[in-house]
């Protein structure tokens, strides 16, 4: 069994990257790669946390591989699960999935969608959600 701390290793100074039971240092190295690919891109902010690669014990489960992906993304917290039968294919959903919500935490979930005084309405191009607005009316007479 390996170790907590003899699997771990810092991705980029502030992402540990964990082993719980038999996880070969292959799979590892290869999990800190995929960990490190969405972590370390320009335009996010700090990311720190822990991702856990575990194989279960038992032979007879069906996808024995499981990771676990902890992190904060600014002031954010982005938890993701994956499960699947090889470690190759749980670091790769795990990847996958990471990737989705680390850029949503960076870049203010929904905020594409939040609905927008018009200007025609007036509203400003760099206006805050409508909602914030709704007891300005307009001034100009019909």
């Amino acid at each position: 069994m390996t170790g907590r701390d003899a699997g771990a290793r810092d991705t980029a100074a502030v992402v540990q990257v964990r082993a719980e039971g038999e996880v070969g240092e292959e799979a590892l190295a290869y999990a800190r790669s995929k960990i490190d690919a969405v972590v370390n891109r320009p335009g996010l902010p700090v990311v720190t946390g822990e991702v856990r690669i575990a194989k279960a014990a038992a032979h007879h489960a069906e996808y024995p591989w499981s990771a676990v992906a902890d992190l904060r993304v600014g002031r954010s917290v982005v938890v993701v699960h994956a499960q699947e039968a090889t470690s190759q294919e749980v670091t790769d959903r795990l990847q996958d999935r990471l990737r989705r919500q680390v850029e949503r935490a960076a870049h203010g979930g929904n905020a594409a969608h939040r609905p927008v005084t018009p200007p025609w309405r007036g509203g400003q191009p760099d206006e805050a959600p409508a909602g914030r607005d709704a007891g300005q009316q307009d001034t100009r007479s019909a």
